[in-house]
């Protein structure tokens, strides 16, 4: 049966100091390198192995997957990158320490915005320092001013159905390694968990999600791989 593994990239910079990231390219911290080691190192432990593996364009994700596919002694795997599995676009709230949001916005219009399911951030300002519209890896692509959990849901759903979908039905064992709201859109899919739970669902950064699925791709398990 196929086996999916998704893992939350380590903690990243901004994580550390509490900002909102979304698509601003931050790096891992030395823990967060720490954390895709051990993901590494525990996945080649319980015996698990791969034949193809998706990340997202950003530094964190892509890192994430590297340093734990070397823990796995398995750089040579085929990596497949896309902007689908980017986090969600956090708008105009890019960059900006959440506690100092929350104090200047008030803690229930911060809580709107990082948690309703279709109520996205006020939009990205013309001409902030976060406009990614000159980056050379999003040249063709219209590039979200904002985006809510249900705008990011709309743009991973197609890509699983595309590409990642296919492999696990042609029996590949895939890893994917992404971002909180990312991965938010494939267990709300794989699972079946409804618009106002998946809003609270935390998915931790650098902990390997296990999903064991049917020849239809129906989940049959779902477990933290520490956990077993």
């Amino acid at each position: 049966m196929p086996r999916l593994v998704l893992i939350r990239h380590g903690q990243s910079a901004w994580n550390l100091e509490n900002r909102f990231t979304g698509w601003w390219d931050v790096d891992v911290t030395d823990k967060g390198a720490a954390e895709a080691r051990a993901a590494g190192e525990l996945m080649a432990a319980k015996g698990l192995d791969f034949d193809m593996t998706f990340t997202s364009l950003q530094t964190r994700a892509i890192k994430t997957l590297n340093l734990a596919l070397e823990a796995m002694g398995r750089l040579w795997l085929p990596v497949e990158k896309d902007w689908r599995l980017n986090e969600r676009h956090y708008g105009g709230l890019t960059g900006l320490d959440k506690a100092e949001t929350a104090a200047k916005h008030g803690d229930e219009q911060v809580h709107i915005w990082r948690r309703s399911f279709d109520i996205p951030p006020p939009p990205l300002e013309a001409g902030s320092a976060y406009d990614l519209s000159q980056d050379r890896r999003y040249a063709g692509i219209a590039i979200p001013q904002t985006e809510s959990l249900k705008d990011t849901i709309a743009r991973v759903l197609p890509y699983w159905e595309q590409r990642i979908a296919p492999a696990l039905k042609d029996g590949q064992r895939v890893l994917i390694s992404a971002h909180g709201n990312s991965l938010r859109a494939l267990v709300k899919h794989l699972s079946g968990i409804s618009d106002d739970d998946i809003t609270s669902l935390e998915i931790p950064t650098g902990q390997p999600i296990v999903y064991d699925l049917d020849a239809d791709l129906n989940a049959t398990d779902r477990y933290y791989l520490n956990e077993r």
